[in-house]
């Protein structure tokens, strides 16, 4: 069944390479530096209950959940593996997952059949091996009976007279191809699809000038024993998270001053871990020169970081970076406007909602907008949360017909988004998302419709 799927979406693929090939078009120069692309017809390259934009953890379980409730389904993703973050980005922690049921709670205990899980006791964070994340949210993916299509990138939205989504087109080395579906998730993080169909967004905060949260590259590391450098590591037991202040004494002992004062290394086995020492301010998640500027500049760091450890000898003697993120790890873009919007309130107040499909228990953890010189730095507002609800009103676009969100790009202002936003709380509104879209394309209802 699997070399089947596997078959028949590459037939799709070339089939939409001979009709764009066949079909490309001219650019005519026009005034005030633009060109004029010649009209032409993009091939419908298939047709679909739901269809998911972005394969990170609320793509990959908005696809699966709307498969397995019976709708034919398509998984766009943009890179060459599913799981986003958790795997383009080696974030290969996941917080906020301990009170998550259903597909978190199945993607853990399958992970453990994998020995996929970290030796070290990191208590309620869990971490995993980004590799074997790969195939096993692959293989979820195919037993669902999902199509998933990589190395495509939603490039335009289509609607109907009613302001209702029809229709996405991606750009790949299949050329441009159209994608008919009844019901659309943005899964993209950075709301592309939506701010693509019309929908209105807000970013930043609105009380700063919208200034907003930074960037962070990940890189895996090895060559260090965690026996040797226990004091330096993030785990269960570390008290007040004193092991970034014990790395960044030893980051600054060599010459090195980080970019961000809480750098941590989190361990993924007793040899392999995830560094995360880096920040990159004021740059647009949603700004092709600002990523690349960004990326360009927080590898180069991570490098400089990890060379300067060396120098130090003992138990840094043998470290190096084994990989550096392929997606820069950003942290905040468009939050899309819904029929409800998760705000500060709610957070502190402990909000709870009829129409639930996630408890949130992370805290508010806004990351400096700007580039600070203290460590012991805080940037939460004083504000202290309670474990609150995400309805699913914040899930359905306000300004579009068919539309819903799942992850960081669901409608909520800026302190909330700086809570809900970390990848336990996003697979879990994947989930709900899935759901609600298999039923509403499968009785031709629109999300809002269906009843909870």
């Amino acid at each position: 069944m699997e070399r089947r799927k596997f078959i028949r979406i590459g037939t799709l693929g070339a089939l939409g390479g001979t009709l764009m090939n066949a079909s490309t078009a001219n650019a005519v120069p026009m005034k005030e530096g633009t060109v004029q692309e010649e009209a032409r017809n993009i091939p419908i390259a298939d047709r679909y209950d739901v269809v998911v934009s972005g394969a990170g953890p609320a793509g990959w379980s908005a696809a699966i959940e709307a498969g397995r409730n019976g709708a034919k389904t398509l998984l766009l993703e943009v890179n060459g593996q599913l799981g986003g973050v958790w795997t383009s980005g080696l974030l290969s922690w996941i917080l906020d997952q301990a009170n998550k049921p259903g597909l978190m709670r199945e993607l853990i205990s399958r992970l453990d059949q994998l020995d996929a899980r970290c030796p070290i006791d990191t208590g309620n964070s869990l971490a995993f091996d980004v590799e074997k994340m790969k195939l096993l949210l692959e293989t979820m993916c195919l037993e669902a009976n999902v199509d998933v299509l990589l190395h495509s990138r939603v490039v335009a939205a289509i609607k109907d007279k009613s302001k209702r989504l029809t229709h996405v087109v991606t750009e790949s080395k299949s050329g441009r191809q159209a994608w008919q579906g009844k019901i659309f998730i943005d899964t993209t993080g950075d709301g592309d699809l939506a701010a693509l169909s019309g929908c209105g967004y807000d970013f930043g905060n609105p009380d700063d000038g919208g200034s907003h949260q930074p960037m962070s590259l990940l890189a895996v590391v090895s060559g260090i024993q965690f026996e040797e450098i226990e004091k330096f590591v993030r785990r269960a037991d570390d008290k007040g998270s004193i092991s970034k202040k014990y790395l960044l004494e030893e980051i600054v002992k060599s010459g090195v001053l980080p970019s961000y004062l809480k750098p941590g290394l989190y361990p993924i086995d007793k040899d392999l871990y995830m560094l995360m020492a880096n920040q990159e301010y004021e740059f647009s998640g949603f700004s092709v020169k600002d990523v690349t500027k960004a990326t360009l500049h927080a590898r180069r760091e991570l490098h400089e970081i990890i060379n300067g450890l060396k120098s130090l000898q003992g138990p840094w003697s043998n470290i190096r970076i084994v990989q550096t993120a392929d997606q820069i790890g950003v942290r905040e873009a468009r939050r899309i406007h819904g029929l409800y919007t998760v705000t500060q309130d709610d957070l502190v107040n402990g909000a709870r909602h009829k129409d639930a499909v996630c408890r949130v228990t992370f805290g508010v953890d806004v990351h400096s907008v700007k580039e600070v010189k203290d460590p012991n730095a805080s940037y939460n507002h004083g504000i202290r949360s309670k474990p609150y609800d995400i309805p699913l009103r914040a899930l359905i676009a306000k300004d579009v017909g068919g539309l819903l969100m799942a992850g960081r790009c669901i409608s909520g202002d800026f302190i909330a988004h700086s809570s809900y936003r970390v990848t336990g709380n996003a697979a879990a509104m994947g989930e709900a998302a899935g759901r609600v879209a298999a039923i509403a394309a499968l009785k031709n209802k629109l999300p809002q419709e269906v009843s909870i």
